[in-house]
């Protein structure tokens, strides 16, 4: 029984067999993944080792940052509710792209790591970025859009959630589905 998976050799999740497509069909949101989870940490850390960012003013500091780009957001409520506490906003965003960063890569709640990333995204464009014209030079809509597909499909191989996944089911006699 397969639960309505095709396990034919023209199948992404075919045992084997297959040809060079399957393959690629297969890892093909691996470098997706791998960039995003990098890119993330990466973004995590830096906020975190900025001693200029944590600040609620100066140069470079969040707060400033929070001020300027409050009038041209396109939800200033949001930025208002940064200004209010911008060191502790400045936290909560360096953890979760930390988290977002470390989920991806490793594939542990991919799905739940790419929507944290997804929303992250959503929101600094909604503020940061929402002023860049043309909109295609502001980065952080590509992000929004890099981070769906691994919403949708998650983390199939080379990750976390496929051991955990490979693990039910073999304690479910092979349909663990």
């Amino acid at each position: 029984m397969t639960h309505g998976i095709r396990t034919d050799s023209h199948s992404p999740y075919a045992e084997g067999g297959g040809d060079w497509r399957d393959t690629a069909v297969r890892y093909a949101l691996v470098p997706l993944r791998v960039f995003l989870g990098v890119t993330f940490i990466y973004a995590g850390l830096d906020k975190l080792t900025d001693s200029a960012f944590m600040k609620d003013s100066g140069s470079g500091s969040i707060g400033d940052l929070m001020r300027t780009v409050r009038d041209s957001s396109a939800i200033p409520a949001l930025v208002d509710l940064a200004v209010k506490n911008p060191v502790g906003f400045g936290y909560a965003i360096a953890f979760g792209e930390l988290a977002v960063g470390i989920g991806t890569l490793v594939g542990l709640f991919t799905r739940l790591a790419a929507l944290g990333g997804a929303l992250i995204s959503l929101s600094l464009w909604m503020t940061v970025s929402w002023a860049t014209e043309p909109y295609y030079y502001g980065n952080d809509l590509a992000y929004l859009m890099a981070w769906l597909p691994l919403v949708l499909a998650g983390a199939p191989v080379w990750s976390l959630d496929a051991v955990l996944r490979s693990r039910r089911r073999q304690r479910a006699g092979g349909y663990g589905y």
